[in-house]
């Protein structure tokens, strides 16, 4: 079977040169936490990364929002299925990999520091983040997004804080995942059932979502569920979804430097030619010509 480390379609990733690192980690907050590498692999057919234990100089932490893959240490193999997280530990061999029939969409993040043994302690096996009408998957996701372009716009002192600032939050986000979800949730008013199932909608922005998952997770009858969606809403669910991945693509085109093929998989399309049709007959332009707009 192939094996790959990198070169998947749509992938991003940032690798900080070793002496920037060593640099910061002089610094009172990088010494506490830092970023080696980070990055973004969507739908990695084959994927696969093999380190003895000398190589492992960082945690690894590895978010899988989609598909499934595995990991390996000890000699114990753990499967891992979409909405869920492991971090691998420092001077630990270890080897991980996607799955062939349904490859993983991964979240990845490198990093050391005197608190990292704190986020990683006991996350060695899969976590479960799944989306619940309390979850934060969106914003936490934006987040991880905020720490990449904040590192792919320099290396400066200012951008290298910044981006451990977040990682604290983003590392928090996992680990004290009750306290993330409450911390908003208990202030906000009682949603009905449009409003549930947009915003699962929007935790699942990546994914291919049918109407028939959208009904299960609102507890009524397929039929049931649109009729209470259109009242509220005057949309059928597949049309308001589609209007959801529009506007995430629009975020990305207005605020990041991706590619359209690299916007198309993270929003759940992963024929980039069909996004750029359905994009063009929402907003009445193309992807391209719409970042292009002056706006404001």
């Amino acid at each position: 079977m192939a094996k790959m480390q990198s070169g998947f379609k749509g992938e991003r990733a940032i690798i900080l040169p070793a002496s920037i690192v060593e640099e910061f980690k002089q610094d009172a907050l990088g010494c506490l936490l830092h970023i080696t590498d980070i990055g973004y692999y969507p739908s990695a057919d084959f994927h696969y990364r093999k380190r003895s234990k000398s190589e492992v100089r960082q945690y690894v932490l590895i978010y899988c929002t989609k598909g499934e893959g595995w990991f390996e240490t000890d000699g114990l193999r753990q499967k891992v299925t979409e909405h869920q997280y492991f971090v691998l530990p420092i001077g630990k061999a270890h080897s991980y990999g996607s799955n062939s029939k349904n490859p993983w969409t991964i979240y990845w993040i490198h990093f050391d520091g005197e608190k990292a043994g704190y986020f990683a302690e006991g996350l060695d096996k899969p976590v479960l983040i799944s989306p619940e009408k309390d979850s934060r998957i969106e914003e936490r996701l934006h987040l991880f997004e905020e720490i990449f372009s904040t590192l792919r716009n320099g290396y400066r002192k200012y951008n290298l804080a910044y981006s451990t600032v977040a990682l604290f939050h983003f590392l928090g986000s996992l680990k004290f995942v009750g306290a993330y979800r409450a911390s908003i949730n208990s202030n906000l008013p009682q949603r009905d059932v449009a409003d549930e199932a947009i915003h699962y909608m929007r935790e699942n922005i990546g994914k291919r979502i049918t109407l028939k998952e959208l009904s299960k997770f609102s507890g009524y009858s397929t039929s049931h569920f649109s009729s209470l969606f259109h009242q509220k809403t005057g949309y059928s669910p597949q049309s308001y979804l589609t209007q959801l991945k529009i506007q995430e693509a629009c975020h990305f085109l207005d605020f990041s430097n991706l590619k359209i093929n690299q916007i198309s998989m993270m929003v759940g399309f992963e024929d980039a030619l069909y996004f750029s049709r359905i994009f063009t007959k929402t907003m009445g332009l193309s992807p391209t010509k719409y970042r292009n707009k002056k706006k404001g």
